[in-house]
């Protein structure tokens, strides 16, 4: 068992939650993580402020040299991202798109104090936890801020995308691949926010259970995830891929029965959905025990504010001595960013989009004393560079043969609406 902080009683969670998203603003570098108060997570949030070492890189030998920093830092919290540039996955040449948010392909740090709140008590690893927990509550919560209005404008017109995806779909007829997912960016330059205001607002609209408020120095990850990319518990592991989305307008009764039905029935997601899943259980077998890779769950349907998901379930038991970065050499990046052939699509990839991926695609989490870890799949995110004030949100849809591209188009603005309220004030 990993070793708990000093506990401190609260009765007030969303209070608790305020106090600490605001306290972590003294921190250049912090990760928030957070369950958004939803059923069944293993916490309601987590923290870790301040760097006592990190380990940043966008090298291509960047796996091992994490093996290196991981191995020196046995038995204790890391916290941090993977970026979906990180030299894994074969060998090919990158687009020579420029990245204007200039997160690196992987960072994790050593925090100076975590901090996790489960079921009404606050643990606090710290030198003193105590100060900790006081100054926490002595923490101002401000009144929700005014936010000026920030207009998003797409990378990629209309015409322009339904032209791709009908180029991406010659190379599905050809068999290059079978399913790809293709993403498009909205972005703003010149853009001033308050990171924590709109992050706050962003969870509230859209709670879901892999949210997180991710600094790095002049860099901002607000995300509103509901993807869990891979968790390690001992020698078990799971993923759970996402495909298949349809717009949630009932709250109950048989309308929303309807809704969840339509989307359980959708032949074009259910391809999709099985198609990764077929990807993750290959990835996975390579650093499983023979025959231990099984489908827990396939064609899920979950519901959220304002989406209904379609969410499948593979686990498997790992090899001995398997750790973090030969599990993500099998796996990364999650197949239901890229498509399959995993390889055959990034080429595409770096071929059709516009804009680098960076962090989003990618993955934030934490890697707790025991070598356990939680890691997300960053979407339904906003990147932003304070020294630039660029920001940007970038969406996608799986396209296999039975897409429609007007369709896609759709899904890629349903997916990006709830952002760019939050952004409008």
């Amino acid at each position: 068992m990993v070793k708990a902080g000093n506990p401190f009683r609260t009765e007030a969670p969303a209070f608790i939650k305020e106090k600490v998203l605001n306290w972590l603003q003294r921190f250049n570098t912090f990760s928030f993580l957070d369950s958004c108060g939803l059923p069944d997570q293993p916490f309601d949030f987590m923290a870790g402020a301040g760097a006592a070492s990190v380990f940043e890189s966008s090298q291509p030998d960047v796996l091992e040299t994490f093996r290196n920093y991981h191995k020196e830092k046995q038995g204790k919290w890391l916290f941090g991202h993977l970026g979906y540039g990180l030299k894994i996955s074969g060998s090919f040449a990158s687009s020579q798109t420029t990245d204007p948010l200039l997160f690196p392909d992987a960072c994790f740090f050593e925090p100076e104090i975590v901090i996790q709140l489960k079921g009404g008590r606050l643990e606090i690893d710290a030198v003193d936890a105590a100060a900790v927990f006081e100054a926490i509550l002595n923490t101002p919560v401000p009144a929700t801020l005014t936010v000026a209005p920030v207009e998003l404008q797409p990378r990629v017109n209309k015409a322009a995308y339904l032209q791709a995806i009908g180029a991406l779909q010659q190379h599905i007829r050809r068999g290059d691949c079978y399913e790809i997912n293709y993403c498009i960016e909205f972005f703003a330059e010149g853009a001033t926010i308050d990171p924590v205001e709109i992050y706050r607002r962003l969870t509230e609209k859209s709670p879901v259970p892999f949210a997180g408020l991710y600094r790095l120095n002049d860099k901002w990850l607000i995300c509103a995830s509901p993807e869990r990319f891979l968790k390690r518990t001992g020698n078990h592991i799971i993923s759970q891929p996402i495909k298949g989305t349809l717009p949630r307008h009932a709250q109950d009764g048989a309308l929303l029965a309807k809704e969840r039905q339509d989307l359980r029935n959708s032949q074009k997601d259910r391809a999709e959905n099985v198609m990764v899943v077929d990807l993750v259980r290959n990835d996975l077998s390579r650093i499983c025990r023979e025959g231990s890779v099984r489908v827990d769950e396939l064609f899920g349907v979950y519901s959220f504010a304002q989406v209904h998901q379609m969410i499948s379930t593979v686990s498997g038991v790992l090899i001995e001595n398997a750790n973090i970065p030969d599990i993500l050499k099998a796996t990364f990046p999650m197949g239901s960013m890229t498509g399959a052939p995993k390889i055959s699509v990034m080429k595409l990839i770096e071929e059709f989009e516009q804009s680098k991926r960076g962090i989003y695609s990618g993955s934030i989490g934490y890697i707790n004393p025991l070598g356990d870890f939680d890691l997300n799949v960053v979407i339904r995110s906003l990147m932003y560079n304070h020294s630039t004030n660029y920001l940007s949100c970038k969406v996608g849809s799986g396209i296999t043969i039975y897409s429609e591209a007007e369709k896609e188009w759709e899904e890629c603005l349903l997916k990006a609406k709830a952002i760019e309220e939050v952004l409008r004030g």
